[in-house]
């Protein structure tokens, strides 16, 4: 669903997250998301240092497909509000030409825009204000098709977003049949990028914050075991190591030196979209 207006009364994920990286430059928070936040870091002490693993993953990931698998277009969906660098800034390292369009539902991610369209020249990047649950809205966008060639591979970054997105029996919606739409959409050679939240590590913590995340954030959503999570790269072939923990993969770059398994809490993981 699309976010109409900022709402500052209430607390909202985007910002709640920019509060989790608070120590390395979030600052685009309201006090109704920092009492939000503090009330989660109680519940889950270490998700300010999942929050960093996660982008430290993300610029790891994005730095890897652009060096080592070729990648020229990245399609980022649930982008969150800018910090230096931005994925563009990271993939633009490796390759000027890269292309990347941005896509978030948050009105606040749409009042920093700006910061995403900072291009390198010989690249071009886009935002796109739209709601991850309607594919169509996205795939078939004139700011996607003015900027990605959905005939060419392209990365398609869920990172921190699919634990926001709830089954629901009732309907027979399915947040891995939503995923299969958009990996079904490109071509062989394409890869998907994702970061999900998990109990695994840490039931007792996890039975606390699923019981009280949404009384404190307002915020739905479902919390996904490994089987679970391997579903989503079903049909896809997972880049070694394979789904890991964020840090754990390809740890050759930043890694928050107090990321451990039960702290971060997260399944990461890049799959490859098979064929030539």
């Amino acid at each position: 669903m699309l976010e109409d207006e900022i709402d500052a009364s209430r607390p909202d994920p985007a910002r709640v997250y920019d509060f989790f990286l608070r120590h390395v430059g979030g600052k685009s928070y309201y006090p109704v998301d920092e009492q939000a936040g503090s009330q989660v870091e109680e519940m889950w002490p270490g998700v300010s240092v999942a929050a960093r693993a996660n982008r430290a993953f993300v610029l790891r990931s994005t730095r890897w497909l652009a060096k080592e698998a070729g990648v020229r277009q990245f399609l980022d969906i649930g982008t969150g509000i800018p910090s230096e660098p931005n994925l563009h800034q990271v993939a633009q390292a490796v390759a000027p030409e890269a292309r990347v369009v941005y896509t978030d539902n948050r009105r606040i991610v749409l009042l920093y825009a700006e910061a995403l369209m900072s291009s390198a020249p010989e690249g071009r990047t886009a935002y796109l204000h739209a709601d991850f649950a309607d594919p169509e809205s996205i795939l078939r966008s004139r700011e996607l098709g003015d900027v990605l060639d959905l005939d060419r591979p392209v990365a398609l970054s869920l990172n921190a977003l699919l634990h926001y997105i709830a089954d629901d029996p009732s309907t027979g919606f399915s947040a891995h049949e939503l995923v299969r739409r958009y990996t079904s959409a490109l071509p062989a050679g394409s890869y998907l990028v994702l970061t999900h939240v998990t109990p695994d590590f840490d039931p007792p913590t996890w039975r606390k914050v699923t019981e009280g995340d949404r009384s404190i954030t307002g915020q739905t959503g479902q919390i996904r075991d490994r089987a679970e999570v391997e579903r989503f790269f079903e049909g896809l072939d997972l880049v070694d190591p394979g789904l890991v923990p964020p840090h754990r993969w390809h740890p050759d770059g930043p890694v928050p030196e107090e990321a451990d398994d039960v702290t971060v809490s997260m399944w990461a993981g890049v799959g490859r979209v098979p064929g030539s």
